[in-house]
């Protein structure tokens, strides 16, 4: 990866930045109500530059139950055993302190489209000129009814919302025995971070070659094959993990044996494993789809791609993984990110009385560890087309590691630390 690739990579406040002079020229949205639900990736940077590109005049809330952002890209890394979810979490702090946000620490329970307000757990209605909703994935346990179980959620657990989960999944690999059998069970695509799975695989099988060499991971893939960078991580599976990882596509899971953790599939021979890991099959977060929102399939929310604003309801802007995607665009954090952006200006020119802009352009790099230091990544630029009405990659644009290498594992960190910033500082 050249230096310039790489600035390029990082280079999201650059690439929707140049949005935020569409966003501010002109009339004025001084008093506006921008409600802004879920503090990821997409709604933490939602919120921070609808006020930025507003000069601070729109009222910016931000509804959001955690007192810290945590990570979900890097979080493998806790699991290989070369981070802690402490490195990977920060505060909103800045938000409020810097640019005015207003952060309310509650869930939302009911959106009204009409009336336009957002009712919160503890009764609190907040009225919205415009909501922003990021509201990441729900899991669809309908679909694996064991995990519906009372406790199952304790035993079997997913670890796909960095916290809690990753740190107790960590401590079940620490108590298995030499010589166990680790589990992942991918659902079948689309689902949050596509190589994240992989990459977890990579983690898992580090930390075990060091500390309990006689164990194995096996990759149940719902999928025809690797959904993400698939050449890459079989070479390290087979040159670094040989004989330690083991990889099974077309296994999709339909059921789980919680007592005595045996996955069943749809086609497949049961499976038992030491420690289990399901990924459950997703669907935008619960409040979408309550909402009319989720019109995809009923489980992912169209939007117009110049604003984010929902296709089904008006003044409701959707972001990040809760998206039906546009033709090679990931649901990564990176991506949220740069939904945000595109969402926050146009927030702003629409409160404003001003056109959006009718060119967005916006990159995505996702980075997967493959050891503690090494790494490889792919990038992907994107435009809008306005003759399709959807986002295109542009031809020529990105890349994929030819190997992994430890200064891209630099880049990884630094790319982190840039993008943490970007939303939260």
């Amino acid at each position: 990866m050249q230096r310039r690739e790489f600035i390029g990579a990082l280079g999201a406040s650059a690439v929707a930045g140049s949005l935020a002079g569409c966003a501010t020229a002109g009339g004025s949205a001084s008093g506006a109500k921008v409600v802004v639900i879920g503090g990821g990736f997409g709604g933490a940077t939602a919120a921070k530059y609808v006020r930025t590109w507003s000069n601070n005049t729109i009222d910016v809330t931000l509804v959001e139950p955690n007192a810290n952002f945590i990570s979900c890209p890097l979080s493998n890394l806790v699991l290989g055993g070369s981070r802690r979810i402490e490195d990977l979490t920060v505060p909103y702090d800045n938000l409020v302190k810097r640019h005015g946000v207003k952060l309310v620490r509650d869930i939302a329970t009911a959106i009204d489209p009409q009336k336009r307000t957002v009712t919160l757990g503890n009764g609190t209605v907040l009225p919205y000129d415009r909501l922003i909703l990021s509201p990441g994935v729900d899991f669809l346990l309908d679909e694996i009814p064991g995990l519906k179980q009372p406790g199952a959620g304790d035993r079997i657990l997913h670890a796909w919302k960095a916290g809690p989960q990753t740190v107790a999944l960590r401590r079940q690999l620490e108590a298995m025995r030499d010589g166990g059998t680790v589990a992942i069970s991918i659902p079948v695509a689309p689902y949050r971070c596509p190589p994240g799975p992989y990459e977890r695989a990579c983690q898992i099988a580090f930390y075990l070659k060091q500390a309990k060499p006689k164990s194995k991971v096996l990759i149940l893939d719902g999928n025809p094959d690797v959904t993400s960078k698939g050449a890459l991580f079989k070479k390290v599976w087979a040159e670094q993990y040989g004989g330690m990882v083991e990889y099974r596509n077309q296994h999709k899971a339909v059921d789980v044996d919680v007592a005595t953790q045996t996955l069943k599939f749809e086609v497949q021979d049961d499976v038992k494993a030491d420690v289990l890991n399901l990924i459950p099959p997703q669907s935008a977060g619960s409040i979408a789809v309550k909402t009319g929102l989720a019109t995809a399939n009923k489980r992912w929310c169209e939007v117009d791609f110049l604003t984010f604003e929902s296709k089904a309801v008006p003044n409701i802007h959707v972001l990040g993984d809760a998206i039906q995607i546009a033709p090679g665009m990931p649901k990564s954090g990176h991506m949220a990110n740069q939904h945000g952006k595109v969402a926050a200006a146009a927030v702003v020119s629409l409160l404003s009385g001003r056109p959006v802009d009718a060119h967005p352009l916006y990159n995505n790099t996702c980075y997967s560890f493959t050891s503690d230091k090494e790494v490889v990544h792919v990038a992907s630029v994107h435009r809008y087309d306005a003759e399709k009405k959807t986002m295109v990659t542009v031809d020529g644009s990105g890349g994929l590691s030819p190997a992994p290498n430890t200064l891209e594992g630099t880049y990884a960190q630094s790319w982190a630390n840039t993008i943490w910033a970007d939303a939260l500082a």
